[in-house]
């Protein structure tokens, strides 16, 4: 991304030493973000209004200090700024924070604040406000859902003077700045922290460029007007000062033909997730030009449930992972919009280990064979794999409700190649309450997800064992509990050294793959389709669009 003449922008020598190595590793270990975006035309005009159209939104709650879904940070970004910028090589740039530095136990993260900014109600941005914000993500009364875990060792912050804070640790987290750049992280209006979380799921009051007075409507949208006091943007916006945009307006249209088809007839101006189907067609299509970025992150995976069930046998696992051929299913059903998952991390991520990837290879020869091994040698009247005179069943609790991207109808093609193998794959549809109860009782084969996150923590978040899903909400749906795994991934947030950082979630990655843990299916790519008078889009590095440096042309 450009970045604007004469913006302050001093850091200490050590940060920017540190920003300089993630950009190294970045190149080294990772493919990079894959973005394909046209270069804006023409100077940027002030006013109009954006009209968006999401594929869907981030269910009941857009307060990205308790949703888990990765769409509630693009639905707040523009209400919400972080202390820190982050680009898509991994450096970060100054934002609400000019300055920052880590303790040599790294420990203590000292930030020095800008003294300009306020919220748009009216309260002033100062070390009180950060304070405020962190507190409450990790309060157990936020109910937070993903912000907290990514502090989960966070045990306060000591506000030194209005400009100066320091934020201290009890374990080292090197995932913390790329974590604070991110909307889940966001500072929010300190006084409304203290409402309840349920008022906070439709309305949050922030410092963006961008203001939503009514707040979020689930299942129709969101509005938002421009702060026209804003002049505080990331340090790699292209320009200062408020927004291109007087206003956008963003509506939910989950059917892919409708929403493609108002884009085509100038009822919006953008849309979300072009349909792999129309992607070639839109592009050839005058007037009109798609936009992809790679997501970093987890892909959209399939987890089997390693603790309980058929797929607590690592043979039974491994026969899945071979005998189904997701890389066909992929390329059918995406049209090379979406490539086949090669590893639980997407290529795009810092730290990809790309040497993982050869776990993951069809043999359908290799699978029967696993199954025989693992004593599913009858079969029924059905013709399903049997085992002591009981069926091979594989249930998959599904949100087919909230289904993007087709995921229903690959799900659908699964289903019918693992009865190829022999295995009752049985599609339970089901509502997000059924949903959770099943989580949280085990009763479950497979369960799938997507996670998109700028981090190779979110290894972490979809891996380590404290993350199962018990009691409360956890993202290892796998139930995967390996200690050399825990191990190294809490030795990686000990470790400042990005290549050292880097080889040790390459392990992690490894150990996953030889046990089986997890089903890549695809990555995704975020497809935006766009009329032409829409400009200066921007994609930040977890692959959301950002329309801060955004103009409409009427």
């Amino acid at each position: 991304m450009s970045r604007p003449p004469g913006r302050f922008r001093h850091r200490s020598k050590a940060t920017v030493l540190a920003a300089v190595s993630i950009g190294l590793i970045a190149s080294a270990c990772s493919s990079g973000n894959s973005s394909e975006s046209a270069t804006a035309t023409g100077d940027p005009v002030d006013g109009g209004t954006l009209r968006f159209a999401s594929a869907s939104g981030p269910g009941g709650c857009i307060d990205p200090h308790q949703s888990p879904a990765d769409i509630a940070g693009f639905y707040t970004r523009p209400i919400v700024d972080s202390l820190v910028a982050l680009n898509e090589d991994g450096t970060l740039d100054p934002w609400l924070a000019t300055e920052w530095n880590v303790s040599p136990d790294q420990l203590t993260y000292s930030f020095t604040l800008r003294d300009d900014v306020t919220f748009s109600n009216g309260e002033k941005f100062d070390g009180n406000a950060v304070k405020a914000n962190l507190d409450h993500i990790v309060n157990p009364a936020t109910k937070s859902q993903l912000a907290a875990n990514t502090i989960a060792t966070y045990t306060g912050t000591n506000v030194i003077d209005p400009t100066h804070v320091e934020v201290t640790f009890s374990e080292p987290n090197s995932a913390f700045l790329p974590s604070l750049a991110t909307a889940y992280l966001g500072i929010e209006a300190p006084s409304t922290l203290t409402q309840s979380p349920d008022a906070l799921c439709s309305k949050i009051v922030g410092s963006g460029p961008f203001v939503s007075e009514n707040g979020y409507t689930p299942n129709q949208g969101i509005e938002y007007t421009r702060n026209d006091a804003y002049n505080w943007g990331p340090g790699n916006a292209d320009h200062t000062g408020k927004a291109h945009l007087q206003a956008i307006s963003i509506q939910e249209i989950p059917e892919d033909s409708s929403r493609y088809g108002a884009l085509t007839s100038n009822q919006v101006d953008a849309i979300a997730s072009v349909p792999p189907v129309n992607v070639s067609q839109l592009k050839d299509t005058p007037g009109f030009t798609v936009d992809t970025a790679q997501a970093p992150g987890g892909n959209y995976n399939y987890y089997p449930n390693t603790e309980a069930g058929v797929f607590s046998d690592v043979k039974v696992r491994e026969a899945f992972r071979a005998g189904i051929d997701w890389d066909t299913i992929v390329d059918k059903l995406y049209f090379g919009v979406f490539q086949p998952a090669k590893n639980t991390l997407s290529p795009a991520t810092v730290g990809y280990n790309k040497d993982s990837e050869s776990a993951y290879t069809y043999d359908e020869d290799k699978a029967n064979q696993l199954l025989d091994e693992a004593g599913w040698t009858g079969r029924d009247s059905e013709g399903y794999r049997t085992k002591n005179g009981k069926r091979l069943t594989v249930v998959h609790p599904y949100l087919k409700e909230y289904a993007r991207e087709q995921r229903d109808t690959l799900l659908e093609q699964v289903q019918s190649s693992a009865k190829k193998l022999g295995a009752d794959y049985q599609i339970k549809n089901i509502t997000v309450d059924e949903y959770y109860t099943a989580l949280y009782t085990n009763e479950y084969d497979v369960l799938d997800i997507s996670w998109q996150r700028a981090s190779p923590d979110a290894l972490r978040t979809l891996s380590d064992s404290s993350n199962i899903p018990r009691d409360s909400f956890g993202t290892n749906l796998a139930r995967y509990s390996n200690p050399t795994v825990d191990a190294d991934l809490r030795a990686a947030l000990a470790e400042t050294d990005l290549a050292k950082q880097s080889a040790i979630y390459g392990r992690a990655q490894q150990q996953i793959a030889d046990d089986a843990a997890v089903f890549p299916v695809y990555v995704f790519n975020y497809a935006l389709g766009r009329s032409n008078k829409v400009q200066g889009v921007k994609f930040e590095p977890q692959a959301f669009p950002t329309f801060y440096d955004a103009w409409v042309t009427q």
